[in-house]
Formats: structure tokens, sequence, C-alpha cells
């Protein structure tokens, strides 16, 4: 027998995906709902609004960092997440792992099995190759951060299905943010039609730098793709170069030299 939900848990959670999706349409440009513009709000008393914005503009670095969510902001928010019909089905939920300030993100498709069992993303044999890809591009596993598009597991490692990404896809932009890298790699076809809203094939837009917002793209192959198909590695290998020395131009310096 199914027992009933607490109605005050279901009102949390459905405020708490509302505020994640009106957060995400504020991200993209978003500044009305479809039913009419928002007014502005009123100045306060006895502040001059225009000297506050003058004030505020002199520094929008500041700014833009006080406006940044924290990745533990994050996952508070994601909770025990039940926004999709992945919920009953997984272990844990995989959040991302790594250094919160990391300059190079690592953004794959969802959990496999050893993921799911574990917590962490890219744990298994896919994962045991990015940590030797990372290890060769001179940086460390805890010195970048890693996540996938979903945070759940999707039964037999399907595909994602596209309601199972709108549920997840506000918390990826917000650890993107959260993070704000200098590059993202986007591992596989998901990742990548995901930040770059294309429907091309993964082979079209591998090492060709792409835009997500402001960061810089660069898509290639999954590590699960190179263990059955290994004569592409050559192929990432020369995107991971790219990257390499984007980084180096931007003044990001590695933990080790790179294996070029």
């Amino acid at each position: 027998m199914t027992s009933e939900r607490d109605p005050a848990e279901e009102l949390a959670e459905l405020v708490s995906g509302f505020r994640v999706h009106l957060e995400w349409q504020a991200r993209a440009g978003a500044s009305a709902v479809p039913a009419g513009a928002s007014p502005a709000p009123p100045a306060a008393a006895g502040i001059d609004v225009a000297q506050v914005d003058a004030d505020s503009a002199l520094d929008p670095s500041d700014d833009a960092a006080r406006a940044r969510p924290t990745l533990e902001q994050v996952r508070a928010d994601l909770g025990d997440c039940k926004r999709c019909k992945l919920a009953p089905v997984r272990k844990n939920i995989v959040f991302g792992v790594g250094d919160p300030r990391a300059a190079l993100m690592f953004v794959g498709e969802a959990p496999g099995a050893e993921e799911d069992r574990r917590g962490e993303p890219f744990v298994g044999r896919a994962g045991q190759l990015l940590d030797k890809m990372i290890e060769a591009m001179g940086w460390t596993r805890d010195a970048v951060y890693i996540a996938n598009v979903l945070k759940c597991r999707p039964p037999g490692n399907r595909n994602p299905q596209p309601d199972e990404v709108a549920a997840c896809e506000p918390f990826l932009a917000r650890q993107i943010d959260a993070i704000a890298p200098r590059v993202i790699v986007t591992l596989g076809k998901p990742a990548a039609h995901l930040l770059l809203h294309t429907t091309a094939p993964i082979s079209a837009l591998r090492g060709r730098w792409q835009s997500y917002r402001n960061f810089r793209v660069m898509p290639t192959f999954h590590p699960a793709f190179l263990l059955r198909s290994p004569e592409r590695k050559r192929d990432t290998w020369a995107d991971l170069k790219q990257v390499i020395a984007e980084l180096a131009r931007l003044g990001v310096a590695t933990p080790r030299p790179a294996k070029v």
C-alpha cells in the first residue's frame, strides 16, 4: 500500500522547485512572467536609487561574486530531490565532486551503477579513464570539478529523457554559476546538447570552441565511448590539448606539467 505524503512536505518541495525555476529564468534573461511585465520595486525611503546603482557599477565583479550561489546552497536546494521519475529507482543523488572554485570543469551525462552506489561521479571504468585524461592534462581530480547533466542514475544506464534533463538543468546551471570555471569540457552528446542548445552530432561539435553564456566550452567524446572506441582517443587528446593551451592563455596555472 502506498502511504500518503505529508501535504506540508509536498508544498515545500513545490515551492523549492518553483524558486529554482524562477532563478533559472532570471539568469536566462527573463524579467517578467507571461502575464505581463513586472513593476519596478519602489525605492526605499531615504535612499537615492540612482546613487546606489552608480556605486554598484563601480565594481561589477564584486556584485557578480556576491550574486553567485555556493555549492552548499545549491545542494541544500536540491535536497532529497523527487522532481522526476528517477527518484524511486536511484540509490544516491550524485551531485558533483572537486574544487568549488575550479578553473576547469567537466560535465558528463549521468551516473552509472558504481556512481549510484557510491554517490560520486565518474568512479567506474569510465571514471578511471577520465582520471587519466585529467592527469595527462597536468591536473588532479581534486583540482577540477566533475558533474553530470543528471544527478540520478537512469535505469539500465539508458539515455537521459527530456523531463529528467529539465528537472536537473537548473541545478547544473547553478553549479556552474557557483564554480565559475574558466573552461568547461562537455563529455558526450547529452552534456553538449544541453549546454549548447544544439542537436548536432558530437562528432561535428568536438574540437571546436563553443560558448555557454560567458563560459568557454570544449565538447569532446565521453570516456565510456572511448572504452568502446579506443581509436577515438587520439581525437579526444587533440581536444584536450586545446583546453590546455586555452587555460595557459588565460593565465591559469596547472598543478603539474601536462603530457603534451
